[in-house]
């Protein structure tokens, strides 16, 4: 399924691959992998609160704020789980978390099946890279914030996906 022009990347409209979630949809299984190569599912991220922070590279300076914001805010959060995915390999992604200090989230790459980024709809048709969203999901795996970023150079809400999070958190 291709959603048609959802989201601009300099200006430019990009097409997403997969659906459009919404608050009170159930979150998608997918299969990603973390920086040690491990094969990590919905089920694999527990089920607690969870906080899923797409970007589209770590080594771009939006997507370095984004996920740093998130590092500094899960210890804020010790009943939340923080994840980044980007499709960036789990080499850089390991390599980037331990020159930037970023030890409080768990990074998964989406590169070998885009698996997380069809069923999210967060894949960028033509470029193979995610578009920047955020999906905060409870215990039942029930989305309960969701945020498509218009254009993709763009910060998300923080303050909002944060307070969601803290909200179902208690």
């Amino acid at each position: 399924m291709i959603r048609t022009a959802a989201i601009t990347l300099r200006g430019n409209p990009k097409n997403l691959v997969g659906p459009e979630l919404k608050v009170g949809d159930a979150a998608p299984d997918f299969e990603a992998v973390d920086t040690s190569l491990k094969a990590v599912t919905l089920a694999g991220t527990g089920s607690g609160v969870r906080v899923f922070s797409v970007v589209p590279s770590l080594d771009t300076p939006v997507c370095d704020l984004q996920t740093k914001k998130f590092n500094e805010e899960a210890t804020k959060l010790p009943n939340v789980k923080i994840y980044t995915i980007s499709m960036d390999l789990p080499f850089a992604m390991k390599r980037w978390c331990g020159a930037m200090g970023v030890d409080n989230l768990v990074m998964l790459s989406d590169h070998r099946t885009g698996s997380f980024g069809q069923a999210y709809g967060t894949l960028i048709e033509d470029l193979r890279i995610e578009a920047r969203a955020i999906f905060v999901v409870d215990g039942a795996n029930v989305i309960r914030h969701v945020e498509y970023v218009g254009e993709v150079g763009n910060h998300p809400n923080y303050d909002t996906a944060l307070e969601a999070a803290r909200s179902l958190a208690g």
